[in-house]
């Protein structure tokens, strides 16, 4: 079976959330925060920089981890386990701005569209927007259906 790690960005302004529309590969036509794989050599915290750099232009300066969630899915029909690192970030160098893969929006957090989002979105996002921690495990089919879910608070990570 395939594995990734990958991390996971979300910029927070108040009671403001951007996300990001993915334009092209994997989720596409739906809304998300920023991020992708860990490459070879760096960390989760350097790849969540790079990719936000990479899908938006911006540098999170002031950022926290709130989630570790693991995926049991399947990645261009391949059963994978996807191991993603959520961080939010409250300060950032750049605006936000259109790439080639990804188009951003602010949204308020009362208006999140959940229902053009990752179906175990609803589950772990509100929770980790009140400024919970927290580890998850999904298991997906081959549609996207959640098969199982399980969600643990937790009180912070190591780095």
């Amino acid at each position: 079976m395939n594995s990734k790690t990958l991390s996971l960005l979300f910029l927070r302004k108040d009671d403001s959330l951007l996300l990001a529309m993915k334009k092209r590969g994997f989720g596409e036509g739906r809304w998300n925060g920023v991020g992708g794989k860990v490459e070879p050599g760096e960390t989760i915290k350097q790849a969540m920089v790079r990719e936000s750099q990479e899908e938006i232009g911006i540098t999170p300066t002031a950022y926290e981890k709130f989630a570790e969630i693991n995926f049991d899915e399947y990645f261009k029909g391949e059963p994978t386990l996807m191991n993603v690192h959520v961080f939010v970030a409250t300060a950032w160098k750049g605006k936000p701005t259109e790439s080639e893969e990804m188009k951003p929006k602010w949204f308020n957090i009362a208006d999140i569209p959940y229902d053009k989002m990752w179906p175990d979105d609803p589950y772990w996002l509100p929770v980790v927007l009140k400024g919970q921690k927290l580890t998850a495990d999904f298991t997906l089919d081959e549609t996207d259906v959640i098969i199982s879910h399980k969600l643990t608070e937790v009180s912070g990570f190591k780095d």
